[in-house]
């Protein structure tokens, strides 16, 4: 059984930070991709970064590059979403997604993942 089990949203000020993490199970994690997604209200979901539980490699949004960093603990089998300079148009609900054969094609795209976490909701205050 995959689950994907996101922690760490809370309501902090803009230009604090924040980690968040998901944690997987029940995926080949050698050949997993992890991305996380958000979606604010009346929004559509939109990609944020993603990464190849395989190599590392990374995939960002422009609007979170230099902000946001993914990363993965293999031994954990978590990946974290470490938040910086937060802005109030930050502010959704974030959810980690799953796919099992590699980050190709659109790893940004919600369209390619076929697991979801429950979200956890981030709030940054002007």
């Amino acid at each position: 059984q995959v689950q994907l089990v996101e922690a760490g949203g809370a309501s902090v000020q803009a230009g604090g930070s924040l980690r968040l993490s998901c944690a997987v199970s029940g995926l080949t994690y050698s050949s997993v991709c992890i991305g996380w997604f958000r979606q604010a209200p009346g929004k559509e979901r939109e990609g944020v970064a993603s990464i190849y539980f395989g190599d590392g490699r990374t995939y960002y949004a422009d609007s979170v590059r230099g902000r946001f960093t993914i990363s993965r603990d293999n031994a954990k089998n978590t990946v974290y979403l470490q938040m910086n300079s937060l802005k109030p148009e930050d502010t959704a609900m974030y959810y980690c997604a799953g796919r099992q054969w590699g980050c190709t094609g659109f790893p940004l795209s919600p369209a390619g993942y076929d697991y979801w976490g429950q979200g956890t909701q981030v709030t940054v205050s002007s």
